[in-house]
């Protein structure tokens, strides 16, 4: 009977975390994250996101990338490697620009490399001077005033993604005026990281509570586009990530952390 009890109230979380995102998100969006008004309009960010490897932006920044895309924020993507890690690079190349049109992201907005010391793979150490060089190149090309990254932990711990967020803090090291602004995607821990939309609460209280760094906890106001632009990566859309996308609480909300 308990175990009946813990189930039900399960699922009726899962469901009022569900109903709190469709019915209510865009209204909770409206927070002050870049909506800067200038001259009387808002203000658009010319916004980059720095990944380690296809799919990384469907599977964890999507939350971020509806919430931009949606308030008319110019959105670049940059990912450092085709995810060549088990010889199917061009073909998650190809993905990659499939999922950042489900996502709204044109593909001329859309930068995939393939350097021979950035290769995707667990205990290859990509180089932070030449990440900070990489990044800094896009970021005067396409004007950029803002980046995202991954945190130091790099949400599931793959060194690829805690050293792009390591690239990024040397970009802004060896930039002095700061003429750019970085935020970074908080990792959670692994029960918050697995209880779906339920973390919604969590995240939006501790993104109050945040203390003396500014963080803001932003809601997936369209979660299906999320599993359309995983699908559209087929070569990874293999049924533990199915599992994980549905269970993920990154399908749901990011929380992001400003980057001092």
């Amino acid at each position: 009977m308990a175990f009946l009890v813990i189930v039900v109230s399960l699922i009726v979380a899962w469901i009022a975390s569900l109903c709190k995102i469709l019915l209510t998100a865009s209204l909770y969006s409206k927070n002050t994250f870049l909506s800067e008004v200038s001259g009387g309009a808002p203000h658009r960010r010319n916004v980059l996101l720095v990944v380690a490897h296809p799919d990384d932006e469907s599977m964890f920044f999507s939350p971020t990338i509806n919430y931009l895309i949606s308030r008319g924020h110019n959105v670049h993507l940059l990912c450092l490697s085709i995810g060549n890690a088990d010889g199917m690079g061009s073909t998650r190349k190809d993905e990659l620009y499939q999922a950042c049109l489900v996502l709204k992201v044109q593909p001329q907005q859309v930068k995939i490399l393939d350097h021979p010391d950035l290769q995707d793979g667990f205990g290859l150490v990509w180089d932070r001077g030449l990440l900070s060089k990489t990044i800094k190149e896009e970021v005067v090309s396409r004007h950029i005033d803002t980046v995202l990254t991954f945190d130091n932990y790099g949400v599931s711990g793959h060194c690829n993604h805690r050293d792009v967020h390591y690239g990024v803090r040397k970009l802004l090291e060896d930039t002095p005026e700061r003429r750019i602004e970085a935020w970074e995607l908080v990792s959670n821990n692994l029960l918050r990281k697995y209880i779906g939309p339920v973390d919604i609460w969590l995240s939006m209280l501790l993104a109050t509570k945040s203390g003396s760094r500014v963080a803001y906890c932003l809601l997936n106001e369209q979660p299906l586009k999320t599993y359309g632009a995983m699908a559209a990566h087929s070569s990874q859309w293999v049924w533990f990530r199915k599992l994980f996308v549905s269970f993920s609480s990154y399908t749901y909300v990011n929380t992001l952390r400003r980057i001092d």
